[in-house]
């Protein structure tokens, strides 16, 4: 752990890498690559991105005590990844403790990755404006975003016994709670979907709304603080919504024109000496 956090990994990914070795190390030999090697190639309920990642970590535990091993190369076949709806999204939070609901729900609003959600202080809430200031992890731009006063009232029922608003615990702790509460949902709901729920999915779900809600892809793209556009199109093909209804406005003057579009409407075309325009409902 304090290697990785020498290098710079985020604390979220420390603890999955970390997870990782602990389970090497209780079914097979961690002095013996061969024996690594053997174990990861057998696990068939493994998916190639699996093994790319296990390797990729025990390499990283190899660097760190002085080894070196000739790594096998797995590569991960890209999938489209997990989309829930939003009333299996609440299901779940309503199943989770007060802590764990309100970070659960702060990345269903936000999109933010949990490394960054988890370091967020209570100086970088502004509950007039209701926003929160996202600062970024893996190379991510900041991004200042917008919450419910809901979750403003919820955060600030949480104790502030720490700078940070989630201080008192660590993250791998909310992780067990959030896992443990998502086996119940699981169990109460005869649900199996809400199993593949993960921090991460709340991140999914959030740019995959607000793609179909916006139809714009760079706002996603600032909403997920993405440097890189590739990155982000994956988004315009991860949910069919079907037909879709609209709002429809007409704009006489320039003036009506430049409110529609500042208001998320779309131009459609010109008629009758008005020009058309559009939004999803």
């Amino acid at each position: 752990m304090l290697w990785l956090k020498k290098q710079g990994y985020a604390e979220s990914t420390i603890f999955d890498r970390v997870k990782i070795i602990k389970f090497l190390a209780k079914n097979s030999n961690l002095d013996d690559p061969e024996v690594i090697k053997e174990l990861i190639a057998n696990r068939e309920s493994w998916c190639l991105g699996r093994k790319e990642i296990i390797v990729e970590c025990y390499s990283n535990y190899l660097i760190c005590v002085g080894g070196t091993w000739n790594p096998p190369r797995y590569r991960a076949i890209e999938k489209l990844p997990f989309i829930p709806n939003e009333g299996e999204i609440d299901y779940l939070i309503a199943k989770c403790g007060q802590k764990t609901s309100t970070f659960v729900q702060l990345l269903k609003e936000t999109g933010a990755r949990c490394g960054e959600a988890w370091q967020l202080q209570w100086t970088e809430i502004d509950p007039e404006a209701k926003t929160v200031r996202i600062t970024p992890e893996k190379h991510s731009n900041p991004r200042m975003l917008k919450i419910s006063q809901r979750l403003i009232e919820r955060l600030a029922d949480l104790p502030k016994t720490s700078k940070y608003v989630f201080g008192g615990t660590n993250l791998k702790t909310t992780a067990r709670l959030f896992e443990r509460s998502r086996k119940i949902a699981v169990s109460t709901s005869k649900n199996p979907r809400l199993g593949g729920i993960t921090f991460h999915t709340l991140r999914h779900w959030k740019a995959t709304m607000e793609y179909h809600k916006t139809k714009d892809i760079l706002h996603v793209m600032r909403l997920l603080g993405h440097k890189n556009i590739k990155n982000t199109m994956r988004y315009t093909q991860l949910v069919d919504f079907g037909e879709q209804d609209y709002v429809v406005k007409v704009a006489w003057t320039l003036e009506e024109a430049c409110k529609l579009l500042e208001g998320g409407f779309q131009y459609v075309c010109d008629y009758d000496k008005g020009k058309i325009f559009k939004k999803p409902k």
